[in-house]
C-alpha cells in the first residue's frame, strides 16, 4: 500500500497493512520548533527550521525529514502563507514579542522563556457590543491567485507521490474563534444574556468559512481527501458549555458548515474535526453532523479512555489521535515508557482499522528526541495488521 492507500483504509474502517502515521498533516499534530530543531541536531542534519504557524510556533516539518520518519499525511494550507505576513508585523518591547494578526487580535509572547503566542487583545471585548460592530468585523482576505496556484500545485504534487492530501481551515473554529474575537468571559456572559449578538457572531464567521471552503475547494478540490476543521468547547475536566447550549447553539452551525464543504467538494471527502478535552458527550452529535474523525483524542481527559471510546464509537469513528499522552508520557517519560504507552493505545484503538496514530496535540518543546524516536519504533512494531495482505 502507500500511503494515500493506507489512510483511506483506515478511514473507511478497513485494516491497512499497518496503522497510518501522522505527524504535521492535521493542524494539531505538528511539532514546535525548539523539540524539532533538537531532533535535527540529534540526527546531524542542517536543515532550516522555518516556523509554520507562528502562534503556536509550530515547525514547518521538511520532506526529506517527513519521509525519515515514515510519515503518511501531507497537509496544504495557508497557515505558511499567513505566517509569513504575521513575520513582518512582529514588534518587540522590553518583555514581549507581538502582533495584530487580520482578525484584529493581538498575540503576544514574552521573550524569556515564552513557548507560545496567547491572545491579549480581543477587538471585540467590552460591554458595548452592538450588531454593527460585529457587522464591520475585520476579515482576512481569502487567497489570491497566486496562493491559490501555489496551494494547488502542493496537492497535485502529494497525490502523485502516493500521499493523501489534507486540507487544513481556518485556525480555531467558529466557537474558538468567537473568544478570540469577543473574549471568553464576555462571549460566555453573551451566550446567555445577549443571545442574538453572541449567534450574529457566530454566523460572521461561519459565513466567511463558507467562502473560504468554496474558495479552496473550488479551486483544487479534486486532489483533497480529508478536510480538517475544528471547534474546542471542553476543558479537561468537562464540556465549556452544556450539553443542550452546544445542541441549540453550535450544533446547527456544525451540520451547516459540514453539508456546504460536502457541496464544495467535486470529490468525496471525509470531515476531521479537531476538538479538545472532555467531548466524549459531544461524540454523537459530532457524528450526526458528519464528522468522519476526530483529533487529538486527549487520553488525560475526563471520560477519554481509548479502549472506552473504541468500545462505543469505533465502528462509525476513526480516532486521528490518542497514540501518545503528550502531557506526561511523551515529554518526561523515559523511551520505554514511550514505547508502552504506544502498544497502550494502538492496542486499544487499532483493531478493525479507524485509527490514524499521532501523538495527543503538538509534540510540545520539551520532548527530547529519544522520545520522538521511540515513539515511531513502537508504532512501527506494534501498529503492524496481521491480517493485512500487501
Amino acid at each position: 500500500m502507500n500511503s494515500r492507500e493506507r489512510l483511506l483504509s483506515a478511514l473507511n474502517h478497513e485494516e491497512p497493512d499497518h496503522v497510518p502515521f501522522d505527524l504535521g498533516g492535521s493542524p494539531n499534530a505538528g511539532i514546535h520548533v525548539q523539540a524539532y530543531k533538537r531532533l535535527l541536531d540529534y540526527w546531524g542534519a542542517t536543515d532550516p527550521v522555518e516556523v509554520e504557524d507562528i502562534v503556536s510556533q509550530r515547525a514547518l516539518v521538511g520532506e526529506a525529514q517527513l519521509r525519515r520518519l515514515g510519515v503518511d499525511t501531507r497537509k496544504v494550507d495557508t497557515l505558511p502563507l499567513v505566517a509569513r505576513r504575521q513575520s513582518r508585523r512582529l514588534r518587540e518591547d522590553d518583555r514581549n514579542s507581538f502582533f495584530t494578526d487580520d482578525w484584529g487580535i493581538t498575540w503576544v509572547k514574552p521573550k524569556r522563556s515564552g513557548l507560545y503566542y496567547d491572545v491579549r487583545v480581543h477587538p471585540l471585548a467590552g460591554n458595548r457590543l452592538t450588531a454593527d460592530m460585529i457587522d464591520e468585523l475585520s476579515l482576512p482576505a481569502l487567497p489570491g491567485r497566486e496562493e491559490l496556484e501555489e496551494l494547488k500545485k502542493n496537492a497535485v504534487e502529494y497525490r502523485q507521490a502516493g500521499y493523501p492530501v489534507i486540507l487544513d481551515g481556518i485556525g480555531g473554529g467558529m466557537f474558538e474563534h468567537a473568544c478570540f474575537v469577543r473574549g471568553h468571559k464576555d462571549l460566555l456572559m453573551d451566550v446567555v444574556l445577549r443571545r442574538e449578538l453572541a449567534e450574529r457572531l457566530l454566523d460572521r464567521l461561519l459565513d466567511y468559512r463558507f467562502r473560504y471552503w468554496e474558495c479552496m475547494l473550488g479551486e483544487f478540490g479534486e486532489y483533497v481527501d480529508v478536510v480538517s476543521e475544528s471547534d474546542d468547547v471542553a476543558s479537561q475536566e468537562r464540556l465549556i458549555i452544556s450539553p443542550e447550549l452546544y445542541r441549540s447553539m453550535l450544533k446547527p452551525r456544525h451540520r451547516e458548515l459540514i453539508k456546504h464543504i460536502h457541496n464544495c467538494a467535486p470529490d468525496k471527502v471525509y470531515v476531521l474535526m479537531h476538538s479538545c478535552g472532555a467531548i466524549k458527550e459531544l461524540i454523537p452529535d459530532l457524528l450526526d453532523v458528519g464528522v468522519d474523525a476526530i483529533n487529538p483524542v486527549q487520553v488525560s481527559a475526563a471520560g477519554m479512555d481509548t479502549k472506552e471510546l473504541k468500545k462505543a464509537f469505533g465502528r462509525e469513528l476513526t480516532f486521528w489521535g490518542g497514540g501518545v499522552d503528550t502531557q506526561r508520557v511523551l515529554p518526561y517519560g523515559d523511551p520505554q515508557e514511550v514505547r508502552d504507552e504506544v502498544r497502550r493505545r494502538t492496542d486499544d484503538l487499532a483493531p478493525g482499522g479507524g485509527f490514524v496514530f499521532a501523538p495527543v496535540h503538538n509534540v510540545q518543546a520539551d520532548v527530547p528526541p529519544q522520545n520522538i524516536l521511540a515513539m515511531r519504533e513502537a508504532l512501527e512494531e506494534y501498529g503492524q495488521y496481521d491480517s493485512a495482505v500487501c
